[in-house]
């Protein structure tokens, strides 16, 4: 009856009985035999006792029994992967239909969802590792330990993805272009990052994340020596944006990087520029607190874009006008107002001071010259050109003399800041300025040609061969040289065919042997 009693109690298995049989008339290594027995048999029983009734033949085989399961398990995994992936994902997107169409495209372009869905099959093996049977703890503890690395990695890319996609969403705003988070949502992805790997660590080595982060002190040195360009390119990065000094989209030189073009995108790191040739330049994002550099967003927004350009004359062509070129010039639409003007005010001055008796003496009275014309017809031109700004800064200038001549200089603005349509306005203007200068007894100043040089040389070569001597014109000849060159030059009716100024001096040609 005792024994009846204490079998319930102590719940022996088949081996077990058959052992304490076998143990009356057994030594003690047969009894350590039993207990070796006792240990691996009970293992089986607990698990016989979760497997199904046509699974117990599984019993006696434990290596194939552990296979089994943990193939059930690998299975499972594979079917809760392409579950989510089909089921879960097709679920979600009907969701976030009620959102923006470009949303979703950015999200599944960046495949931001389908990152996360390896996480799934992670936390199956992960807790389906505690059910195969006679599996080793060592091997039980790494295959967790491997599982949550795999999830804390998967996790980390499917944040970093959703970063990116809502940058990319972000960009589609017009705010996107004055206030640009590119490089604080790159700090995050790092922050993240760093906190994954940190993570992975002391999961494969089984220990607390606190030993990692209390060791950080002692390496602040390395990191910061490490870190250094993307710390100083995160705090200038906050600047730029603070201050609006470089957004996407603007025109910006910087000679000492070779770049000179549109920023078409400024993360933490650098700030990349698309020069006119196409190419393109990557400046570090510190650097633009260290070098100068020129933007040229406030002139497209000023809706103005200055033209500078000079006409260089040759100073032997100014001259006064003469009383047929007066009138000449009172019929050209654009300087009738300013001739009646000027010959009002000239008439006047020199009734007051210019005595009458020395008024045929050039020195003694005001005259208008055709340089003076000319830049009065210039002006007018430029204020009546419907491309040409007239509330900003409206000059037509005549600079200090150089060897080159006489600069005669355009400083407007045009209306419209378009390169190609600012280039065309420009050119057409000078078009028009350089094909009437003639027209003013002026001739454009122009280094000599080969084939200047040529006819020269062809000229003096005639003359020598006639008669034998170099004729030269003396310097007070020039007028007559001006007189012939104009007459050639000017259409029919023109003044310049007709008599001299009575102001011009003419004097014999000089001959030198």
């Amino acid at each position: 009856m005792a024994d009846a009693e204490y079998a319930p109690e102590t719940e022996p298995s088949a081996p077990d009985a058959a052992g304490h049989a076998a143990g009356d008339s057994g030594g003690n290594g047969q009894g350590a035999m039993e207990a070796g027995a006792e240990s691996g048999a009970g293992a089986g029983g607990a698990a016989a006792d979760e497997l199904p009734g046509y699974l117990a033949w599984l019993e006696g085989y434990p290596a194939l029994q552990a296979l089994f399961i943990a193939g059930v398990v690998i299975a499972l995994a594979a079917g809760l992967h392409l579950l989510t992936r089909w089921v879960l994902l097709w679920f979600i997107t009907r969701v976030v239909s009620r959102i923006p169409t470009w949303w979703v495209a950015i999200l599944r372009e960046h495949r931001a969802l389908e990152r996360l869905v390896p996480a799934v099959p992670a936390v199956v093996i992960h807790e389906g590792a505690n059910h195969i049977p006679h599996l080793p703890m060592v091997w039980q503890h790494l295959i967790q330990r491997l599982a949550v690395a795999t999830i804390v990695l998967v996790v980390a890319r499917g944040l970093g993805a959703l970063i990116s996609a809502a940058n990319d969403i972000y960009l589609r705003y017009p705010i996107a272009r004055g206030r640009p988070i590119k490089g604080y949502l790159q700090v995050v992805k790092i922050v993240i990052y760093a906190i994954a790997i940190i993570l992975i660590l002391a999961a494969l080595m089984d220990q607390s994340p606190l030993i990692f982060l209390s060791g950080l002190g002692a390496m602040t040195a390395i990191i910061m020596l490490i870190f250094r360009e993307t710390i100083l390119s995160f705090v200038a990065g906050i600047q730029l944006v603070n201050n609006d000094l470089v957004r996407v989209g603007d025109w910006i030189e910087m000679p000492q990087f070779d770049a000179d073009g549109d920023v078409i995108d400024i993360s933490l790191n650098v700030v990349k520029v698309q020069n006119w040739d196409r190419t393109h330049a990557m400046i570090p994002t510190h650097k633009f607190l260290e070098h100068s550099f020129r933007n040229w967003r406030s002139m497209h927004e000023s809706g103005g874009r200055r033209i500078k350009r000079a006409v260089h004359l040759d100073m032997t062509s100014i001259r006064f006008l003469s009383e047929d070129e007066i009138r000449y010039f009172s019929r050209f639409v654009l300087l009738s107002d300013y001739m009646q003007r000027k010959a009002t005010e000239l008439d006047t001055y020199n009734r007051q001071h210019c005595p009458q008796e020395s008024a045929d003496v050039i020195a003694n009275a005001r005259h208008l010259t055709n340089v003076g014309t000319f830049r009065a017809y210039v002006i007018e031109y430029l204020r009546r050109h419907p491309q040409i700004h007239k509330q900003m800064t409206f000059l037509v200038r005549q600079l200090a003399p150089t060897p080159q001549g006489l600069p005669i200089e355009v400083y407007v603005f045009t209306t419209d800041t378009i390169w190609a349509k600012y280039e065309a306005i420009q050119a057409d203007i000078f078009d028009h300025i350089l094909s009437i200068v003639p027209e003013f007894g002026l001739r454009l100043f122009q280094e000599p040609s080969g084939h200047d040089l040529t006819g020269l040389a062809r000229a003096l070569g005639n003359g020598q061969a006639a008669t034998g001597k170099l004729h030269l014109p003396g310097p007070a000849s020039r007028h007559e040289n001006i007189a012939a060159s104009t007459a050639r030059t000017s259409p029919a009716g023109s003044p310049y065919a007709s008599k001299p100024s009575a102001h011009r001096r003419t004097t014999d040609t000089r001959e030198d042997d």
